[in-house]
């Protein structure tokens, strides 16, 4: 979306306000279909951030998503520009990818349909 649809950045802000992860969203970014739990800015990276501290080769990556960070950060009551997305999953046929769930940001301009809810999928 070159013009960032009002009502996903609305429903992002509020995620943002709030800082609640229970909204479940789906959006499709460049014809891939994304399923999962939006969450705040500050909690993605707080994860993403652990999750990388433990592994052995990608460890020293985690300090780039750490709050502390020394390049400025946006505005907490600015205009979103992201979705975060965690206990995510990219839809492909009839399989999730990943099976667990994932950790996705999505630049909102690039959403080109969306609607709320996560949709659910069988391996069967």
């Amino acid at each position: 979306m070159s013009n960032p649809d009002e009502l996903l950045v609305a429903i992002s802000a509020m995620v943002e306000r709030e800082q609640s992860n229970q909204m479940s969203l789906t959006v499709v970014v460049a014809g891939a279909v994304i399923t999962g739990r939006l969450a705040p800015e500050s909690l993605w990276r707080e994860r993403v951030s652990e999750v990388l501290k433990d592994s052995d080769r990608l460890g020293p990556f985690s300090d780039v998503f750490t709050t502390d960070r020394t390049e400025p950060r946006p505005d907490p009551g600015g205009v979103p520009t992201h979705l975060h997305f965690h206990l995510a999953r990219i839809l492909q046929g009839t399989t999730g990818i990943p099976e667990t769930g994932g950790m996705y940001r999505v630049a909102i301009e690039d959403v080109s349909a969306w609607t709320v809810g996560d949709f659910s999928y069988s391996d069967q």
